[in-house]
């Protein structure tokens, strides 16, 4: 398969083939560009909106609805900390001053950024991180430490 890497009439093509036939296929396609591209540009919107005979204010409120899907992309990773209960009374609140401070220090908020989201789903191992979509929990400082350094090295 080609891998899309900006929008593009292949890539429109690509998707009007892959999913002509199927209901319901707002979410499939929004979650096929941002896969690809990091990403839902603008052009995109104006596509789906046109294939799936859909206002654009119809595909903006998917958008923005769901906090995976963004509009614009800032060339970081995302590490994503749970911030829901179980996740803050295990000690989600100081891992993210930790990550926020490591991330400071060692100069990666270039690459990486934090965003709160509030339930990863691994509630019973507390506290969990999401990194470019692996899922950690029990998390602590130094492990956090430890995954972000492997992540630098895996994508250098």
């Amino acid at each position: 398969m080609t891998r899309f890497t900006e929008w593009s009439d292949p890539f429109a093509e690509h998707l009007h083939q892959k999913f002509k036939d199927k209901k319901g296929a707002l979410l499939p396609i929004l979650h096929d560009i941002q896969d690809a591209l990091g990403h839902i540009p603008p052009a995109a919107i104006r596509h789906i909106c046109d294939s799936l005979n859909l206002s654009k204010a119809e595909v903006d409120g998917v958008i923005s609805f769901y906090h995976d899907f963004k509009k614009e992309h800032d060339g970081r990773f995302s590490i994503k900390v749970c911030r829901a209960e179980a996740c803050q009374s295990s000690g989600s609140e100081e891992l993210i001053s930790h990550i926020q401070k490591r991330l400071t220090q060692d100069g990666t908020d270039t690459e990486f950024h934090i965003e709160a989201v509030y339930c990863l789903g691994n509630c019973a191992l507390s506290p969990s991180v999401m990194m470019k979509e692996k899922l950690y929990g029990r998390v602590t400082p130094n492990r956090f430490d430890h995954l972000l350094t492997q992540e630098r090295t895996n994508h250098a």
